[in-house]
């Protein structure tokens, strides 16, 4: 008998062959073993696991329609809480939200609950079952800024409520984050993606792409023009940070945003494109969050040797565990407790390397973790030719520059309610990283969710005459 301690091992790809190609890294559950996992589920009155998903899907439900065998039932299930079950289900840090919340998780490993849901997820793609959308429009338009995770939530929720819903992307490609800023090895384009936003059609929603919302029309023109009577702005977080130390603007010095947009959009995962990209022979990925794994990974498999530069230690790393512990076996080199000092640049702009200096940690800070300190004479160059920051990113200003009426704080973030999404302009939701500045994608998600809501509410209000109100 199988031991309920323990979650069902995933099949993975071996790191040294997985790390030459773009493949899935995780090649997920088949039936059998996705009932095996359900099974160790006890089906908590009280379910945890619902309180720490963001978009409260009800776990127990659909992970007990797993154990029975029923797939489909399972994917309804997800369905009506969740747009995107089959990105979900790769990229979500579940061990710190709805696995980290479980019982099971008590006296032995969590239940696998972000498996379970990419194998239901993946189940409803290959069978091509439908999402149950409105059986009829409202009436109401409503346009969507953005298609990355919270343009596509809010999207999807509101066209099952039956508003008619518009999504304008800026980009030839939709997907947002998921097609420009997660690597293929992580989450497969046409495979999930590309189907997942399908889904998101077949609930009546139109897209249109190439359209930026501050240049090609603004806002206060889909108002007062096009006859939208609320829009969510889901535009994301693309400005990237930079240390602001000498030698940055070389050539060779990239920020993460850019390298992986470009291996993304432009197909550097694919041997038969000559894409345009700067693989770099020795590389340092500067930073120690999920983008900065990924910015490793993706270097390492174009033919790199890696260095991952974080100035705190193992335990302050930010990033998943998983994809740590993944980078760490497909031999990527951690540089921790270390930090950049200077890029050097030859005569003709090219990066040659980088003085770094060694930390140690001294008192906490205002995030609550314990503040790098340099050590003084600890200096010394790590011969590279491609350097890659991976320091965070902000909202384009272009949105909010472009709004007449749209309050921003201080950091160039879109100032909304966390409950409805509502900003400061009548009419105008917002929700993600436009508003949070970079985090996850289901975050992101809950954000588009809580808005949708709020929309809902809000058109409904508007549309009720002064007796009914």
């Amino acid at each position: 008998m199988a031991d309920v301690l323990k979650k069902v091992p995933v099949r993975e790809q071996d790191p040294k062959v997985r790390a030459t190609n773009f493949e899935e890294v995780c090649l997920g559950y088949n039936q059998e073993e996705a009932m095996e996992e359900a099974a160790r589920c006890i089906n908590c009155k009280n379910a945890k696991c619902i309180q720490g998903c963001p978009v409260a899907i009800n776990i127990p439900a659909f992970v007990h329609e797993v154990k029975e065998g029923n797939i489909e039932e399972a994917y309804k299930i997800i369905g009506q809480s969740s747009a995107l079950p089959a990105i979900c289900g790769r990229v979500c840090p579940q061990e710190s939200q709805c696995e980290g919340k479980c019982i099971r998780g008590i006296k032995g490993e969590p239940v696998s609950i972000g498996k379970l849901e990419r194998f239901v997820a993946d189940y409803a793609l290959e069978h091509d079952i439908k999402p149950v959308g409105a059986e009829k429009t409202n009436g109401h338009k409503v346009a969507v800024i953005g298609s990355g995770p919270s343009g596509l939530t809010c999207a999807g929720d509101l066209a099952k409520l039956g508003y008619e819903v518009t999504v304008f992307e800026a980009l030839h490609e939709l997907g947002g984050v998921l097609v420009y800023g997660i690597p293929e090895f992580r989450l497969p384009k046409q495979k999930v993606v590309a189907k997942e936003i399908e889904k998101v059609k077949e609930l009546g929603v139109k897209f249109e792409t190439n359209v930026v919302i501050g240049k090609s029309t603004t806002i206060d023109m889909l108002i007062e023009d096009e006859g939208f009577e609320a829009v969510f702005i889901g535009s994301g977080a693309g400005l990237p940070k930079f240390m602001g130390i000498p030698g940055e603007n070389a050539n060779g010095v990239f920020s993460a945003n850019e390298y992986l947009t470009r291996s993304n959009l432009m197909k550097a995962f694919k041997d038969e494109y000559d894409t345009p990209i700067a693989a770099g022979h020795k590389v340092a990925v500067v930073g120690g969050g999920n983008v900065a794994m990924d910015a490793a990974r993706t270097a390492l498999r174009l033919g790199a040797e890696v260095h991952i530069v974080y100035r705190r230690s193992q335990e302050e790393l930010p990033a998943r565990v998983e994809e740590v512990h993944h980078a760490k076996e497909e031999g990527i080199i951690f540089d921790l407790l270390t930090n950049p000092k200077e890029i050097h640049v030859d005569d003709k702009g090219n990066v040659t390397g980088m003085t770094v200096i060694k930390m140690e940690l001294g008192e906490p800070d205002a995030s609550g973790r314990r503040r790098p300190v340099e050590i003084a004479g600890s200096e010394y160059t790590i011969d590279l030719d491609t350097v890659i920051m991976s320091l965070g990113t902000s909202p384009n200003p272009l949105i909010s520059s472009t709004t007449e009426g749209l309050e921003t704080n201080r950091w160039k973030c879109i100032v909304a309610e966390e409950e409805t999404g509502k900003t400061s302009k009548e009419g105008v939701y917002a929700g993600g990283d436009a508003v949070t500045g970079a985090a996850t994608v289901i975050l992101a998600m809950g954000a588009g969710k809580a808005a949708a809501k709020g929309i809902d509410e809000y058109l409904q209000n508007k549309s009720k005459t002064p007796q009914q109100a």
